[in-house]
Protein backbone atom coordinates (compact mmCIF):
# COMPACT_ATOMS: atom_id res chain seq x y z
CA UNK A 1 0.00 0.00 0.00
CA UNK A 2 2.53 2.54 1.42
CA UNK A 3 4.70 1.21 -1.78
CA UNK A 4 2.27 1.87 -3.78
CA UNK A 5 1.76 5.44 -2.85
CA UNK A 6 5.56 6.03 -3.29
CA UNK A 7 5.69 4.66 -6.58
CA UNK A 8 2.61 7.00 -7.85
CA UNK A 9 4.22 10.05 -6.00
CA UNK A 10 7.52 9.45 -8.17
CA UNK A 11 6.17 8.82 -11.21
CA UNK A 12 4.51 12.88 -10.70
CA UNK A 13 7.75 14.18 -10.52
CA UNK A 14 9.20 15.62 -13.51
CA UNK A 15 12.65 14.23 -13.88
CA UNK A 16 15.09 13.10 -17.08
CA UNK A 17 16.16 9.95 -17.95
CA UNK A 18 19.42 10.82 -17.16
CA UNK A 19 18.19 12.19 -13.50
CA UNK A 20 16.20 9.04 -12.65
CA UNK A 21 19.27 6.68 -13.37
CA UNK A 22 21.39 8.53 -11.57
CA UNK A 23 18.84 9.19 -8.61
CA UNK A 24 19.08 5.44 -8.80
CA UNK A 25 22.50 4.11 -8.98
CA UNK A 26 22.85 6.88 -6.15
CA UNK A 27 20.48 5.38 -4.40
CA UNK A 28 22.41 2.39 -4.63
CA UNK A 29 25.37 3.62 -3.73
CA UNK A 30 23.59 5.50 -0.64
CA UNK A 31 22.58 1.75 0.05
CA UNK A 32 26.52 0.80 0.25
CA UNK A 33 27.62 3.68 2.30
CA UNK A 34 24.63 3.14 5.12
CA UNK A 35 25.72 -1.15 4.99
CA UNK A 36 28.96 0.14 5.67
CA UNK A 37 28.61 2.31 7.93
CA UNK A 38 26.91 -0.15 10.26
CA UNK A 39 29.60 -2.75 9.84
CA UNK A 40 31.89 -0.35 10.82
CA UNK A 41 30.03 0.86 14.11
CA UNK A 42 29.12 -3.05 14.50
CA UNK A 43 32.75 -3.66 14.69
CA UNK A 44 33.31 -0.73 16.81
CA UNK A 45 31.17 -2.12 19.37
CA UNK A 46 32.83 -5.52 19.20
CA UNK A 47 35.99 -3.72 19.58
CA UNK A 48 34.92 -1.77 22.81
CA UNK A 49 34.04 -4.86 24.31
CA UNK A 50 37.52 -6.90 23.31
CA UNK A 51 39.49 -4.13 24.94
CA UNK A 52 37.51 -4.14 28.20
CA UNK A 53 38.44 -8.10 28.19
CA UNK A 54 42.19 -6.64 27.50
CA UNK A 55 42.18 -4.13 29.76
CA UNK A 56 40.70 -6.41 32.41
CA UNK A 57 43.25 -9.01 31.41
CA UNK A 58 46.13 -6.69 31.79
CA UNK A 59 44.93 -5.22 35.38
CA UNK A 60 44.38 -8.49 36.74
CA UNK A 61 47.65 -9.86 35.48
CA UNK A 62 48.94 -6.75 37.75
CA UNK A 63 47.15 -7.97 40.41
CA UNK A 64 48.80 -11.26 40.44
CA UNK A 65 52.39 -9.82 40.50
CA UNK A 66 50.95 -7.67 43.35
CA UNK A 67 50.00 -10.79 45.18
CA UNK A 68 53.31 -12.40 44.34
CA UNK A 69 55.10 -9.92 45.53
CA UNK A 70 53.00 -9.56 49.00
CA UNK A 71 53.53 -13.41 49.33
CA UNK A 72 57.40 -12.97 48.83
CA UNK A 73 58.09 -10.41 50.88
CA UNK A 74 55.74 -12.36 54.02
CA UNK A 75 58.26 -15.12 53.26
CA UNK A 76 61.51 -13.05 53.34
CA UNK A 77 59.93 -11.51 56.98
CA UNK A 78 59.48 -15.20 58.48
CA UNK A 79 63.30 -16.06 57.69
CA UNK A 80 64.29 -12.90 59.37
CA UNK A 81 62.39 -13.56 61.75
CA UNK A 82 63.78 -16.62 62.61
CA UNK A 83 67.02 -15.34 62.05
CA UNK A 84 66.32 -13.03 64.94
CA UNK A 85 66.07 -13.90 68.54
CA UNK A 86 63.55 -13.31 70.73
CA UNK A 87 61.04 -12.71 67.37
CA UNK A 88 57.79 -14.53 68.38
CA UNK A 89 55.65 -12.12 66.20
CA UNK A 90 54.34 -12.91 62.96
CA UNK A 91 55.08 -10.21 60.25
CA UNK A 92 51.95 -8.29 59.28
CA UNK A 93 50.75 -8.96 56.06
CA UNK A 94 47.12 -8.03 54.62
CA UNK A 95 44.91 -10.73 54.31
CA UNK A 96 41.52 -9.57 53.68
CA UNK A 97 43.70 -7.29 50.24
CA UNK A 98 44.87 -10.90 49.22
CA UNK A 99 41.67 -12.92 49.54
CA UNK A 100 39.51 -10.17 47.85
CA UNK A 101 41.58 -9.58 45.12
CA UNK A 102 42.29 -13.18 44.55
CA UNK A 103 38.10 -13.35 44.15
CA UNK A 104 38.30 -10.54 42.16
CA UNK A 105 40.80 -12.27 39.32
CA UNK A 106 38.58 -15.46 39.98
CA UNK A 107 34.85 -13.22 38.73
CA UNK A 108 36.48 -11.18 36.19
CA UNK A 109 37.54 -13.98 34.21
CA UNK A 110 36.30 -14.04 30.44
CA UNK A 111 37.20 -17.57 30.65
CA UNK A 112 36.25 -20.77 33.01
CA UNK A 113 40.20 -21.93 32.75
CA UNK A 114 40.93 -19.40 35.30
CA UNK A 115 38.40 -20.25 38.08
CA UNK A 116 40.03 -23.71 39.41
CA UNK A 117 43.30 -21.73 38.79
CA UNK A 118 42.62 -19.31 41.74
CA UNK A 119 40.60 -21.79 43.69
CA UNK A 120 44.43 -23.48 43.52
CA UNK A 121 45.75 -20.32 44.84
CA UNK A 122 43.25 -19.82 47.43
CA UNK A 123 43.44 -23.70 48.65
CA UNK A 124 47.38 -23.13 48.50
CA UNK A 125 47.09 -19.43 50.53
CA UNK A 126 45.18 -20.96 53.46
CA UNK A 127 47.50 -23.54 53.90
CA UNK A 128 50.18 -21.20 53.76
CA UNK A 129 49.11 -18.46 56.39
CA UNK A 130 47.86 -21.73 58.70
CA UNK A 131 51.64 -22.77 58.42
CA UNK A 132 53.10 -19.60 59.30
CA UNK A 133 50.35 -19.21 62.72
CA UNK A 134 52.82 -21.87 63.88
CA UNK A 135 55.88 -19.74 64.22
CA UNK A 136 54.83 -18.13 67.62
CA UNK A 137 54.81 -21.58 69.16
CA UNK A 138 58.42 -23.11 67.20
CA UNK A 139 60.08 -19.56 68.56
CA UNK A 140 59.84 -21.46 71.70
CA UNK A 141 62.14 -24.19 70.61
CA UNK A 142 66.07 -24.01 69.80
CA UNK A 143 66.87 -22.59 66.32
CA UNK A 144 67.27 -25.85 64.90
CA UNK A 145 63.86 -26.50 65.42
CA UNK A 146 62.97 -23.42 64.04
CA UNK A 147 64.96 -23.89 60.58
CA UNK A 148 63.62 -27.35 60.22
CA UNK A 149 60.24 -26.21 60.86
CA UNK A 150 60.79 -23.40 58.02
CA UNK A 151 62.14 -26.32 55.72
CA UNK A 152 60.43 -29.23 56.26
CA UNK A 153 56.64 -27.44 56.90
CA UNK A 154 56.62 -23.83 55.43
CA UNK A 155 58.56 -23.92 52.53
CA UNK A 156 56.80 -26.72 50.40
CA UNK A 157 53.51 -24.72 51.11
CA UNK A 158 55.36 -21.34 49.76
CA UNK A 159 56.54 -23.19 47.11
CA UNK A 160 53.20 -24.19 46.29
CA UNK A 161 51.58 -21.11 46.23
CA UNK A 162 54.17 -19.22 44.50
CA UNK A 163 53.54 -22.33 41.71
CA UNK A 164 49.80 -21.41 41.62
CA UNK A 165 49.97 -17.99 41.50
CA UNK A 166 52.63 -18.12 38.36
CA UNK A 167 50.28 -20.90 36.79
CA UNK A 168 47.02 -17.93 37.10
CA UNK A 169 49.32 -14.97 35.63
CA UNK A 170 50.28 -17.38 33.13
CA UNK A 171 46.46 -18.48 32.69
CA UNK A 172 45.46 -14.70 32.53
CA UNK A 173 48.34 -14.47 29.99
CA UNK A 174 47.24 -16.79 27.70
CA UNK A 175 43.42 -14.99 27.79
CA UNK A 176 45.50 -11.96 26.78
CA UNK A 177 46.65 -13.45 23.84
CA UNK A 178 43.16 -15.02 23.11
CA UNK A 179 41.33 -11.69 23.35
CA UNK A 180 44.33 -9.65 21.35
CA UNK A 181 44.17 -12.45 18.64
CA UNK A 182 40.33 -12.61 18.85
CA UNK A 183 40.35 -8.35 18.38
CA UNK A 184 42.75 -8.78 15.69
CA UNK A 185 40.76 -11.23 13.50
CA UNK A 186 37.80 -9.47 13.71
CA UNK A 187 39.13 -6.55 12.71
CA UNK A 188 40.56 -8.48 9.30
CA UNK A 189 36.86 -10.03 9.20
CA UNK A 190 34.87 -7.28 10.06
CA UNK A 191 36.16 -4.18 8.63
CA UNK A 192 38.54 -5.02 5.46
CA UNK A 193 35.69 -7.24 3.79
CA UNK A 194 33.35 -4.44 4.53
CA UNK A 195 35.46 -1.81 3.46
CA UNK A 196 36.61 -3.43 -0.21
CA UNK A 197 32.65 -4.72 -0.66
CA UNK A 198 31.80 -1.19 -0.53
CA UNK A 199 34.58 0.23 -2.75
CA UNK A 200 34.07 -2.75 -5.45
CA UNK A 201 30.29 -2.17 -5.14
CA UNK A 202 30.88 1.82 -5.62
CA UNK A 203 33.30 1.12 -8.23
CA UNK A 204 30.35 -1.26 -10.24
CA UNK A 205 27.93 1.43 -9.48
CA UNK A 206 30.26 3.68 -11.25
CA UNK A 207 31.24 1.87 -14.04
CA UNK A 208 27.64 0.96 -14.47
CA UNK A 209 25.88 4.51 -14.41
CA UNK A 210 29.37 5.09 -17.43
CA UNK A 211 28.29 2.11 -19.18
CA UNK A 212 24.27 3.41 -19.49
CA UNK A 213 25.15 6.92 -19.95
CA UNK A 214 27.28 6.25 -22.99
CA UNK A 215 25.53 3.36 -24.56
CA UNK A 216 22.11 4.30 -23.89
CA UNK A 217 21.10 7.74 -22.66
CA UNK A 218 23.66 10.09 -24.94
CA UNK A 219 22.89 8.39 -27.72
CA UNK A 220 18.91 8.92 -26.77
CA UNK A 221 19.76 12.17 -26.13
CA UNK A 222 21.46 12.45 -29.40
CA UNK A 223 18.08 11.16 -31.26
CA UNK A 224 16.02 14.04 -29.36
CA UNK A 225 18.21 16.82 -30.20
CA UNK A 226 18.17 15.16 -33.87
CA UNK A 227 14.21 15.16 -34.12
CA UNK A 228 14.31 18.48 -32.50
CA UNK A 229 16.40 20.02 -35.31
CA UNK A 230 14.21 17.70 -37.79
CA UNK A 231 10.96 19.25 -36.65
CA UNK A 232 11.70 22.96 -36.16
CA UNK A 233 14.42 23.64 -38.60
CA UNK A 234 13.82 21.09 -41.22
CA UNK A 235 16.84 19.69 -40.90
CA UNK A 236 18.17 16.20 -42.15
CA UNK A 237 17.61 13.55 -39.41
CA UNK A 238 21.26 12.50 -38.96
CA UNK A 239 22.02 10.93 -36.06
CA UNK A 240 24.14 7.96 -36.55
CA UNK A 241 25.78 5.14 -34.27
CA UNK A 242 27.32 1.72 -33.80
CA UNK A 243 25.92 -1.21 -32.21
CA UNK A 244 23.32 -3.86 -32.82
CA UNK A 245 20.57 -3.77 -30.09
CA UNK A 246 17.35 -2.43 -30.22
CA UNK A 247 17.94 1.49 -30.10
CA UNK A 248 19.69 0.94 -33.17
CA UNK A 249 17.00 -0.17 -34.46
CA UNK A 250 14.89 1.98 -33.02
CA UNK A 251 17.39 5.03 -34.48
CA UNK A 252 17.32 3.49 -38.07
CA UNK A 253 13.60 3.60 -37.83
CA UNK A 254 13.32 6.91 -36.79
CA UNK A 255 15.68 7.82 -39.64
CA UNK A 256 13.99 5.95 -42.28
CA UNK A 257 10.34 8.03 -40.75
CA UNK A 258 12.01 10.96 -40.96
CA UNK A 259 13.54 10.47 -44.91
CA UNK A 260 10.04 9.21 -45.64
CA UNK A 261 8.40 12.43 -44.05
CA UNK A 262 10.75 14.67 -45.36
CA UNK A 263 10.28 13.23 -49.24
CA UNK A 264 6.17 13.43 -48.81
CA UNK A 265 6.45 17.14 -47.72
CA UNK A 266 8.64 17.27 -51.04
CA UNK A 267 5.69 16.17 -53.25
CA UNK A 268 3.29 18.48 -51.09
CA UNK A 269 4.96 21.10 -51.94
CA UNK A 270 5.73 20.48 -55.52
CA UNK A 271 2.09 19.72 -55.98
CA UNK A 272 0.66 22.95 -54.53
CA UNK A 273 3.17 24.50 -57.09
Amino acid sequence: MFLGKLVKRFKTIKLSIKSKLILSLLSIAAILLVSSTISVLEYRSMSNYVSELIADDISSINVANRLSDMTNLYNLQILEAIGEEGADKLPDFDEDYFTSHCDSLRMSSSTNKIYPMADSVMYSYAAFMLTSRELEHVEAFSFLDTRDWYFNRLQPRFNRLTSDIDKLTDGIYKDLEKNSATFERGFYRSIIPGIVAVGVGLLLVLMLLFFVLAFYVNPLYRMLDGLNAYRSNDKKYTVRFEGDDQLVELNEGISELARENQQLRRRIREIRK
